[in-house]
C-alpha cells in the first residue's frame, strides 16, 4: 500500500485500504496486480487519467507520420516522362517520404513483364545513392511495385 505522497504504508487488508482512501477522499487504485501481494496506491484517479492522457497527447504530437507517395510508370514510359517522374521521386525522398514505384500493366502489356522489371531495375540503379530499397520489385496483381525509403 502506497499513499498519495509516495510513502509505503505496508501490507493492509482491502477493507482497511478502502477505509483509508475514503477517509482522505481519494481513490484506491491497483498499480501492480501481478505483484505478490498486489500493490495499491491512494490517489485522485481522475487527475491520474488526465495526466496519462496529457502524456499520450504529447507523445502523439512529437510523432512523425510516415507518408507513402506513389509514382506510377507504364511499361512503355518514354525517356522524358521517366526522367520527370524520377526527379519527382527524388524530391519526395528528400522531403523524407517513402515512395512506392509502380509499373502498371494494362491489357496485353502483362505479357511483357520483363519490360517492367527492366524499368524498375534501371530506376533502382540510378537512385541507389539517394534511396534504400525496402521491398524489391514484385508483382501485385497487374502491377509491379517496389517501395523505397530515404537514406538517413
Amino acid at each position: 500500500m502506497i499513499d498519495e505522497i509516495g510513502t509505503q504504508l505496508g501490507i493492509l487488508t482491502p477493507q482497511e485500504a478502502l477505509a483509508l482512501a475514503r477517509q482522505r477522499t481519494l481513490d484506491l487504485v491497483e498499480v501492480a496486480p501481478n505483484a505478490d501481494p498486489p500493490v495499491c496506491r491512494i490517489m485522485d484517479f481522475g487527475k491520474y487519467q488526465y495526466q496519462m492522457e496529457k502524456k499520450a497527447r504529447e507523445a502523439r504530437k512529437n510523432q512523425k507520420n510516415i507518408v507513402i507517395k506513389e509514382i506510377k510508370f507504364r511499361p512503355n514510359t518514354d525517356d522524358h516522362d521517366y526522367e520527370f517522374k524520377k526527379n519527382n521521386l527524388l524530391r519526395f525522398l528528400e522531403d523524407g517520404d517513402k515512395v512506392k514505384a509502380t509499373v502498371q500493366f494494362r491489357g496485353r502489356e502483362i505479357t511483357h513483364k520483363e519490360r517492367g522489371f527492366q524499368l524498375l531495375n534501371k530506376l533502382l540503379q540510378e537512385i541507389a545513392t539517394q534511396a534504400l530499397v525496402e521491398f524489391r520489385p514484385r508483382m501485385e496483381g497487374n502491377a509491379l511495385t517496389a517501395i523505397l525509403a530515404p537514406k538517413k
